[in-house]
Order: structure tokens, then C-alpha cells, then sequence
């Protein structure tokens, strides 16, 4: 049923862009002077949703369309890479915000000072996995400390995961004999406690010594749900890490994947700049794209892609 309205949703925004464009043929069709502005403000509306069509056709992969798991891991960097965690998930909530997609933040570990060890968010909308998978990977920033006394220049590091959501009746299965669930107390910022009752939960995947937990709903089912979301997009993800590493060392080609070099860096001093490392895009507007001004990157990654495979 997912799949149908998806499919219907689809031809019906096609069939009211076709719409739209034969409506403005017969406006113009009229040569009435005193309609030009209407449609020159008509035209450019068309060819706006018909460039956003045209660049999501491009997003054919398996689970573009659908929903994704954004992870963010404080690097190497102390206090300062937890708080440059903090600031990519704020980042990522005002991105999400500005397409119309909606959150919830599954698990937060919060920093011994300030900022975050890690988070788990959850972002549902049409093509969000798609848009949000080129921004795996390491993000760097370069900036005057605000934890530094001295307030010299630090560098700092934080790891970005995407995952997509997958139902429970997907390719993946797991065995409940495989798990061993734990129920705790949810804490926040500074270990106090959120709650007194034991709500959060923190599944173990025996076979493959997976962890994750959800504590931030005041359900112990629902964080269960969410946990259980989690194990399922990772479960995933490591079955499709081994498959392409099989293909590649069918190729000769193979190598490992690890935590290295980043795919972005976000320099505030002494000059303001963010580059994309993979394409090359760049913003002098560092502020602008902490706000969530994030499609140019994601735009310029995923044609760079499409032309790659392509070719």
C-alpha cells in the first residue's frame, strides 16, 4: 500500500505539471501584453518543479525514496568535536526542516561539558535517504575554540552515518533467540535523570555484536520500536558492505573502507569558507550552510555521482 501511494503520488505531481504547462500554452496562446508578467512568473515556477523532477528521476537507487537514519559521532577533538556533533545535528534539523521533512531524535549521548557524543535521528519524507546519503562520512571543523582559554585555533572531527528505515518485512531478518534487551533509566545532559521509570532500551545483536539504544520517547515499547529501527538499517548495511566488497575483489579493487580524510570541511577562521572535498563545491557563507543551506553539497555530489556511473 506504501508502494501504491507513493506510485500514485508520483504520476498524479507529473500530471499537474503537464497541466500546468498546457494551461500557460493557451494563456500565451491569447498574446494579451497585460498577462506577461503572470506568465513569466508562471514559466519560472514550471521550470522550477520541473528541474526538481528531473534531478529526483536521478535518485533510482533501492531506497532513495524513502526514509533515512541520520547518526552523528563526536571524532577526535574533546569538548570541541562534541560540540561541532551538536552543531551538525542542528544543521541537519533546520536542512530537514526547510524540505518539509520530519524528525525525531531516537538517542542522544550527551557530552561531559557541552555538546554531544552522539545522536540518532530519525528523518522521514520522500527522498530523504536519497538526498541525505551524500553526506556520509567525516566533517571536519576548523575554528577559534570557545573551550579554549587561550582561544586558539582547533581543528575538530565528527562522523556522519545514513542508513535507510527498513520494514519489518524486508530482506532482513532477525531472529528474537539473537537479541538480549536491556531496559535502563534515560539520562540527559549533566546525568540526570529524565525519568525514574525504566524506559529506555538498549538491544545487543549476539551475532554480530551490535549495539544500540533509544531513550528518548517516554514509552519502553516505543523506544524498543525505534531501537529495533536502528538494528534493522545497520543489519543492512553491513549485508550490503559485504556484497560490494565481494564485487570488488571480483574487480581487484577492494579497499577497506575506514575512518579517514573528510568529505567536507567547515572553516570559520580565519576566512569563511565550506568545501566539499569530493566535488569540489564550495560556499563562502559558512554561517548560512550551519543553518542548514545544504543543497548545493548535496546536489553537486549526487550528479557528480550519476555522471560517474554514467561514464
Amino acid at each position: 500500500m506504501k508502494e501504491i501511494s507513493s506510485l500514485k503520488e508520483e504520476v498524479e505531481g507529473w500530471q499537474a505539471l503537464r497541466q500546468n504547462i498546457s494551461d500557460t500554452l493557451e494563456l500565451a496562446q491569447l498574446e494579451d501584453e497585460g498577462m506577461s508578467a503572470e506568465l513569466d512568473r508562471e514559466t519560472k515556477q514550471i521550470e522550477t518543479e520541473l528541474a526538481k523532477r528531473e534531478f529526483e528521476a536521478k535518485l533510482s537507487g533501492q531506497y532513495d525514496l524513502g526514509n533515512a537514519l541520520l547518526a552523528i559521532h563526536a571524532g577526535a577533538g574533546g569538548t570541541d568535536s562534541q560540540d561541532w556533533a551538536e552543531m551538525l545535528q542542528r544543521m541537519y534539523l533546520r536542512w530537514a526542516e526547510r524540505k518539509g521533512y520530519s524528525t525525531d531524535i531516537l538517542d542522544t549521548t550527551f557530552g561531559e561539558e557541552a555538546g554531544i557524543k552522539s545522536t540518532t535521528i530519525s528523518v522521514e519524507g520522500r527522498y530523504s535517504f536519497g538526498y541525505l546519503r551524500s553526506e556520509k562520512g567525516v566533517h571536519r571543523l576548523v575554528r577559534l575554540s570557545p573551550f579554549d582559554a587561550a582561544h586558539r585555533r582547533h581543528t575538530s572531527f565528527a562522523m556522519v552515518e545514513v542508513l535507510p528505515q527498513v520494514e519489518e518485512d524486508s530482506e532482513i531478518k532477525i531472529n528474537q533467540d539473537d537479541l538480549r534487551i536491556d531496559v535502563f533509566r534515560s539520562s540527559g545532559a549533566g546525568g540526570q535523570n529524565v525519568q525514574k521509570n525504566a524506559t529506555a532500551v538498549r538491544i545487543t545483536h549476539l551475532p554480530t555484536g551490535i549495539v544500540v539504544s533509544c531513550q528518548n520517547e517516554r514509552s519502553q515499547l516505543q523506544n524498543k520500536q525505534n531501537a529495533m529501527t536502528v538494528l534493522r538499517a545497520r543489519l543492512l548495511e553491513i549485508k550490503q558492505q559485504e556484497q560490494e566488497e565481494k564485487m570488488a575483489e571480483l574487480r581487484g579493487e577492494y579497499q577497506k573502507a575506514e575512518w579517514g580524510s573528510q568529505i567536507r570541511s567547515y572553516v570559520m577562521h580565519p576566512y569563511q569558507m565550506v568545501k566539499d572535498h569530493r566535488t569540489e563545491f564550495e560556499k563562502g557563507n559558512a554561517q548560512a550552510v550551519l543553518d542548514g543551506d545544504l543543497d548545493g553539497f548535496i546536489e553537486a555530489y549526487l550528479k557528480s555521482k550519476v555522471g560517474a556511473t554514467q561514464a
